[in-house]
């Protein structure tokens, strides 16, 4: 592509670790080992992500993860997100499957099989075979009631503070104005659609925000 600045040479990441973001736009994500990477997007055109060799940012611990899934693209002062069909199972964009090319803003949740990215634009805030994932859950596999009460579940993670928890039944409730039990009710459905039932009780409330947020289909624009 024209204008295409040179990837990184082979054994070199495309990442680096980091506890900060980098100037202007990035993406963020974990490693097979659990450790943050920060990939600086400026001094590039384009970044192709998959599990092949010729990626600019390659994920071969993600067995879902097609070889080459999907491409970033620099389109003036922003930047997009393709999957033309390149991936088998999709590329989600705050929960939502892309279809084609899709603008990408500060905050936004992008999730390649079971990696998941965290988009971020500093200027933005001023002005083998793959393995077929049988089920991706999406903004659309949610009732309009159940993804009220999720937004209202994540409410106190608003703020990003490193001690939230998530609301309450009765707080839930007051928000979308249903009975508690109604409410108790939703999140067993939650909780199934989840795949988080067989957890212990005391850690399935924590579990659904994680899993929210991780997949894209809440994001802290929505609280």
């Amino acid at each position: 592509m024209t204008g295409h600045q040179p990837g990184p040479q082979p054994g070199e990441s495309a990442a680096r670790a980091t506890d900060s973001w980098a100037e202007g736009s990035s993406l963020l994500y974990r490693d097979a080992e659990g450790a943050r990477q920060v990939v600086s997007l400026e001094p590039l055109s384009s970044l192709t992500i998959g599990r092949g060799s010729g990626c600019d940012l390659r994920l071969p611990w993600d067995e879902r993860v097609s070889r080459v899934h999907a491409q970033l693209d620099r389109v003036g002062q922003h930047w997009t997100v393709v999957d033309d069909g390149l991936s088998r199972n999709g590329t989600f964009l705050n929960g939502e499957r892309v279809s084609g090319r899709r603008r990408l803003h500060d905050g936004d949740t992008l999730v390649l099989g079971e990696t998941t990215f965290s988009f971020r634009d500093v200027r933005g805030r001023t002005s083998q075979l793959t393995t077929v994932q049988d089920e991706v859950l999406t903004v659309a596999s949610l009732s309009a009631t159940q993804r009220q009460i999720l937004i209202a579940l994540c409410r106190p993670y608003k703020q990003d503070t490193p001690y939230a928890t998530p609301a309450s039944n009765l707080q839930v409730a007051a928000e979308v104005f249903l009975s508690v039990d109604a409410v108790k009710t939703h999140l067993r459905t939650l909780f199934q659609k989840f795949h988080i039932e067989d957890l212990p009780q005391n850690q399935k409330r924590v579990k659904l925000v994680e899993r929210a947020f991780a997949l894209g289909i809440i994001t802290r624009r929505d609280l």
